[in-house]
């Protein structure tokens, strides 16, 4: 594998400082603090509704802050643009995928490559050793994949950026056991072989207990708990996560 198809940033950390968001009237986020060290793989976890997906939609800037800062890799990306975020390294995977469906899959994979600062134009042959399905079925359109090949494409969409942060929102909701499976392993391997640091909303506790090395846990738009994964115990589920 070539060095510019590493999925390896030089410094990959990201800083949230007293994040505050509202929507509308309604405060959502309260003085949210994070930090997220390079080569970690953090779950942010909590019941549904408590903010987790908002936080990650303000780290991506595709919701506005009200205040506080987001520092990633030494440069404040508070106030830039979508976009921008994603050329300075970060690959983000949204909840339901959002594929293009029309366009197939080598088109979808494609749109990934837009954002990589160093302006390669071909899809890295790593996408397809992660995902020999998608190479399989580049000529297909995306809307003709199964909802697991769907999530491989959104995540093989990401990794075409070449990003130092990956955030996935929810990336085994609604897919069938095996490629669960698939995906849990690819996110171990880019995270433990590739270096890849990961942030992740996980509600699958095996699943996120197998990934992630930390873990952070949200509950009525504030962070109530963080540490290391093998320390969330039984009165913290219990607390926090269990229905």
């Amino acid at each position: 594998m070539i060095a510019s198809e590493k999925f390896i940033s030089e410094a990959s950390m990201l800083t949230i400082t007293k994040l505050n968001q509202f929507y509308n009237e309604s405060h959502t986020l309260w003085d949210i603090n994070v930090t997220i060290e390079q080569g970690s793989c953090v779950c942010l976890m909590g019941r549904n509704g408590v903010g987790k997906t908002t936080l990650l939609k303000s780290i991506m800037g595709l919701v506005p802050i009200k205040s506080g800062e987001i520092i990633y890799s030494d440069q404040q990306i508070s106030g830039k643009p979508a976009e921008s975020r994603a050329r300075a390294g970060i690959g983000y995977v949204p909840q339901g995928r959002d594929i293009f469906p029309l366009l197939t899959v080598e088109e979808n994979l494609k749109i990934g490559l837009d954002s990589r600062r160093d302006k390669i134009r071909h899809i890295p042959e790593k996408i397809y050793e992660l995902f020999p399905v998608l190479k399989q079925m580049r000529q297909r359109r995306g809307g003709d994949l199964s909802g697991g090949q769907q999530q491989q494409l959104a995540i093989g969409r990401a990794l075409c950026l070449d990003p130092g942060l990956l955030i996935l929102d929810e990336p085994t909701e609604g897919i069938q056991p095996n490629i669960v499976q698939q995906i849990a392993d690819v996110i171990i391997k880019l995270n433990q072989q590739e270096g890849l640091t990961v942030l992740l909303v996980e509600q699958k506790l095996p699943f996120a207990r197998k990934v992630g090395k930390e873990f952070i846990i949200m509950d009525r738009g504030k962070t109530v708990a963080n540490g290391e994964m093998t320390s969330l115990d039984k009165e913290v589920i219990s607390q926090y996560l269990t229905v």
